[in-house]
């Protein structure tokens, strides 16, 4: 969270390969699957959505992020919908290769499937007041998140490619030569 995921895979989008977004997925699928919605509501109640209909992200956090084995019972329900749904997506796309943007992908089982895992890293205080300045979240919320979250020394030996985001290194360079990687090891 905060090592800047989302600019990596803009850049490698700029380039024309297609990215799941793999938390944007999940929102709406927790709002769109009747079954997916369900099951989330018996298990964090009616609170978890709003009226409308819509995600109740703040009062889900406000559970979830406290009690880590209803997170793990949560992510069950959210990450094999999450997966289904990646997986016809891929099957739709025309180009060598695909980016998945993901927090939790190897935590998830998820990075099991795929060819090589990207590790976009930066130094905790510069994510930390990356996600205050964009989410509006105290040092206590962003840690509640972070807590469930394998550190980064954990997820180095799962990952390909690393990048690191901490503005000593152009990330445009550091993403064409993954992408250069990858589509020598692709044969094109």
């Amino acid at each position: 969270m905060g090592s800047g995921k989302t600019t990596v895979a803009g850049l490698f989008a700029q380039l024309g390969i297609p990215v799941y977004d793999a938390d944007n997925r999940a929102k709406i699928l927790m709002v769109q699957d009747s079954d997916l919605r369900e099951n989330i509501m018996s298990l964090l109640g009616p609170t978890a959505y709003r009226p409308d209909g819509s995600l109740n992200r703040e009062a889900m956090a406000s559970i979830v992020f406290k009690d880590a084995e209803l997170l793990q019972k949560l992510n069950a329900l959210v990450h094999p919908a999450v997966a289904r749904d990646s997986l016809l997506w891929s099957e739709q796309q025309s180009t060598p290769y695909s980016i998945h943007e993901a927090a939790l992908l190897i935590q998830s089982g998820s990075a099991q499937g795929m060819r090589a895992v990207i590790l976009v890293q930066a130094p905790l205080q510069m994510r930390m007041e990356r996600v205050r300045h964009r989410n509006g979240w105290t040092d206590e919320q962003i840690m509640d998140r972070l807590r469930n979250q394998w550190p980064e020394e954990e997820l180095i030996p799962y990952c390909r490619y690393r990048i690191v985001n901490d503005g000593t290194q152009s990330l445009l360079l550091q993403v064409l030569d993954i992408h250069r990687a990858i589509l020598r090891d692709l044969g094109k």
